[in-house]
């Protein structure tokens, strides 16, 4: 594929890949700034406000399951297009929203438009690369979908206090518009003699070859895991930081920037590591660590730099595992790439969307911490079977 495409054009696919991969975190989080305001507005509770963040997610995750699949038969280029133009109609509809339950349902909806976005960026840089490349193309592209989650409240944050919660989505329309202009010169990378050629009853039943890799669903199901663990500190965030610590919606958001360098900074130092399953192994565990650490914190009474420390060294053992899991499971599903993609953003956004509205019960910090603790160590016994069995490879 490299030899087929002109470098300049090698560079703007590179970027249109990143764009593509921030494009659903910042559809999931630039509003989270303003949700505290939302829940006053729409004179509901924090909980069923946290419900427009699961259903944006359970969006995500089900319109990977379809834009995954449909672009192996259909190409990448048509299904980006109109995943976008879904998007847009979705977000329109949102600014015009008279309750919260009509919002929730266009929220889901604005989530499978997003949905194109993550899932064909995976599998474009698939059809693109091989190898090492592949690896560090799916690399920067975790790192991406890593930063962008707690990155986007800081543009919230900035404009949340100017413009409201329907000027952020307006923001969001903009870059919707924005991302289909700039998809127009992309040309198909899914060559036509390699596409699907089979019904599309028997597509859809493709994925049961993956769902019975057993080290291709590892790899997922701790990649999901970790995407539970930040979703929990994500919709959580917002109120633990205002509502406990006193902390302004500014504030809020340039912290949530700081704590965005955690997850670039494990990304990026998990290819460095002589074997990929080691960040894996050693990010699972960083989780874990730091969610039990959590929990002690609310007990001990450290306050604020104690909570901050430890969502610090959290993201950055996110960012080892989002990476390495990421390259793992595509490699292991790279013969069905649509599919694998669509399975691995899935269940990510998935248990993210679970999650999102059970940090929201009781107590809220102890239910995220708990909630990170639970799921953390499900990642690490999963990483432990990848160690365990490949220990030469581990």
């Amino acid at each position: 594929m490299k030899n087929l495409q002109g470098k300049k054009y090698l560079v703007y696919l590179y970027m249109l890949l990143g764009a593509l991969a921030a494009f659903p975190p910042l559809v999931t989080d630039m509003y989270l700034p303003v949700l505290p305001i939302m829940t006053i507005e729409f004179h509901t509770t924090p909980s069923a406000i946290q419900m427009s963040l699961a259903a944006c997610i359970l969006g995500l995750a089900v319109g990977q399951l379809v834009f995954g699949p449909l672009s192996d038969k259909w190409g990448r280029k048509p299904l980006l297009k109109s995943a976008l133009i879904l998007f847009i109609l979705a977000t329109v509809a949102i600014v015009f929203s008279p309750t919260i339950d009509v919002l929730n349902i266009c929220r889901f909806f604005q989530g499978l438009g997003g949905a194109g976005g993550v899932v064909l960026s995976r599998s474009v840089a698939t059809d693109c690369y091989r190898g090492r490349e592949l690896a560090k193309t799916l690399a920067v592209i975790g790192a991406i979908n890593g930063i962008a989650p707690v990155t986007a409240p800081v543009i919230g944050g900035l404009f949340s206090e100017a413009i409201g919660w329907k000027g952020i989505f307006c923001i969001l329309l903009a870059i919707g518009v924005l991302l289909y202009i700039v998809s127009i010169p992309f040309r198909e990378s899914h060559q036509t003699e390699k596409r699907y050629i089979g019904s599309m009853a028997s597509l859809f039943t493709q994925a049961g070859q993956l769902l019975v890799n057993a080290a291709y669903i590892r790899y997922v199901l701790i990649f999901g895991m970790a995407n539970a663990v930040l979703f929990g500190y994500i919709s959580s965030a917002s109120f633990i930081l205002q509502n406990d610590f006193g902390l302004s919606e500014l504030m809020f958001g340039i912290l949530f920037g700081i704590n965005s360098i955690a997850i670039g900074s494990g990304s990026m130092l998990s290819l460095k590591l002589k074997q990929i399953p080691n960040a894996s192994h050693i990010g699972c565990a960083g989780m874990l660590g730091c969610s039990i650490l959590q929990l002690c914190n609310y007990n001990w009474g450290f306050g604020f730099w104690g909570y901050e420390i430890l969502v610090f060294l959290m993201l950055f053992s996110v960012g080892m595992v989002f990476t390495s899991s990421t390259t793992l499971a595509m490699t292991e599903g790279k013969a069905m790439i649509g599919w694998a993609s669509a399975i691995v953003g899935a269940t990510g956004f998935l248990f993210g969307g679970i999650v999102t509205p059970l940090v929201g019960l009781g107590t809220i910090q102890i239910s995220t911490y708990m909630v990170m603790t639970v799921c953390s160590l499900i990642a690490m016994s999963l990483s432990y079977l990848v160690y365990k069995r490949h220990p030469a490879t581990a």
